[in-house]
C-alpha cells in the first residue's frame, strides 16, 4: 500500500512537470496560467508596445499588428473588435480594452479631465468577472483609444480605478498623475494647472500628433522626409495660447530641423503655402546642412494634405506669419 502512494505521488509529480514545462501552445487551453506567467506576460506586452509603437514613430498602430503579439512562439492577439474587451481563457483578468471608431451601444466616453467611463458589456459574468477583478487586482492593462477606422493608440500600463456595480461602469485615467490627484471635482488650482498640462500633453498630443502625420501621409511638409520616427506635429498657434486648438488645420508635419525653425520663427509659412526662410539665415555660411535644409527650402510650396478639410487654416497661418516677418 505505501508503494502504490509513493508510486502514484512520483506519477503526479512528474505529470505536473511535463505540463509545467510543455510549451505554452499546447498548453495554454488546458490550464489556467499561473499568476507569475500572467505578469510577465503584461509587462512583455508594454515592453513589445515599446518598441512597435515608440520605437517607430508612435503614432498610430493598425489592428493586425496588435493581433500579431506574440509570447513564446504563441500568437496572443491584444485586441478583440468584435467585444472590446481581451479576456484571453487563460488569463483570470482582462488584459486589454479598447474604444471603437464607430458609435456603439455602450457610449463609453473620455473625459475632458484624462478619465475614461468604460461600460460592462451587457448580460453578467463573462467578460464583466474578469474586468472587474482586474479592478479588485490592480492588474495593468493596455487601453487602446481609436483614431481612425482600424488604428489605435496604446495607453499603459493603466490601472482601473473606480468600480461602479449599480451604473455598470469602470472608470480609470489616462495617466498614474491623474490618479493621484484624486477627484477631479476637488482640484486645487494648482492641481487644475497641473492637469491640464498633463492632460494637454500626455492625451491630448499624442492624438493630434497621429491625425496631423496620417492627413501629411507620414512626411514632413517641407522636405518630404517619410522616417515617422523623426517627424513632429508642429502647431501652428501653440496650443499654449487660447485659439491654439488640437486640430488637424491647426498642425502641419514636420521633421525635427524644420519644426525647431519653425518654433523659433528661423522659418515661417505664409498664408499662401510659401516657405520662407530668416533672412539673417539666409547669408550665414555654416555647411550642407544649412544649405539644403534650410536655405534651398526659401520660396518652396509647402506639400499638403490630399484632403482639402485637413489642409492647414489660411487665417492661422498668416497670423503667425506675422510673428515670423517681425524677426
Amino acid at each position: 500500500m505505501i508503494f502504490n502512494v509513493v508510486a502514484l505521488r512520483v506519477r503526479h509529480e512528474r505529470e505536473f512537470d511535463s505540463i509545467r514545462t510543455m510549451p505554452a501552445r499546447l498548453r495554454h487551453d488546458q490550464i489556467m496560467r499561473s499568476a507569475s506567467e500572467q505578469a510577465a506576460i503584461r509587462q512583455d506586452v508594454f515592453h513589445w508596445l515599446d518598441d512597435v509603437f515608440i520605437g517607430h514613430g508612435g503614432y498610430e498602430i493598425h489592428h493586425t499588428v496588435l493581433k500579431s503579439y506574440t509570447w513564446r512562439g504563441e500568437r496572443l492577439p491584444l485586441l478583440d473588435t468584435g467585444r472590446g474587451i481581451r479576456n484571453p481563457e487563460e488569463f483570470s483578468s482582462t488584459l486589454t480594452i479598447m474604444s471603437g471608431w464607430k458609435k456603439n451601444q455602450y457610449e463609453d466616453y473620455e473625459s475632458d479631465n484624462g478619465w475614461v467611463t468604460y461600460h460592462y458589456r451587457a448580460g453578467e459574468g463573462g467578460d464583466n468577472i474578469k474586468l472587474i477583478r482586474a479592478y479588485e487586482n490592480r492588474d495593468p492593462i493596455v487601453y487602446f483609444r481609436a483614431v481612425r477606422e482600424g488604428y489605435y493608440l496604446p495607453y499603459y500600463p493603466i490601472y482601473i480605478a473606480e468600480n461602479d456595480p449599480a451604473e455598470r461602469v469602470v472608470r480609470f485615467p489616462l495617466d498614474e498623475g491623474l490618479a493621484v490627484l484624486g477627484d477631479p471635482t476637488t482640484y486645487s488650482a494648482a492641481q487644475k494647472r497641473y492637469a491640464d498640462a498633463l492632460v494637454r500633453t500626455r492625451l491630448h498630443q499624442p492624438i493630434f500628433r497621429a491625425r496631423v502625420l496620417h492627413a501629411y501621409s507620414g512626411s514632413c511638409t517641407v522636405c518630404e522626409l517619410k522616417h515617422s520616427e523623426l517627424l513632429d506635429a508642429a502647431h501652428i498657434i501653440p496650443d499654449a495660447s487660447e485659439h491654439g486648438v488640437a486640430h488637424v488645420t491647426n498642425g502641419l508635419a514636420m521633421c525635427k530641423i524644420h519644426h525647431a525653425a519653425y518654433d523659433r520663427n528661423l522659418m515661417g509659412i505664409t498664408a499662401d503655402f510659401e516657405v520662407r526662410i530668416n533672412s539673417d539665415l539666409l547669408l550665414e555660411v555654416d555647411g550642407p546642412m544649412l544649405r539644403h535644409g534650410l536655405q534651398e527650402m526659401h520660396g518652396q510650396q509647402i506639400h499638403l494634405p490630399t484632403r482639402r478639410t485637413e489642409r492647414p487654416s489660411q487665417d492661422r497661418l498668416a497670423e503667425r506669419f506675422e510673428e515670423f516677418a517681425k524677426h
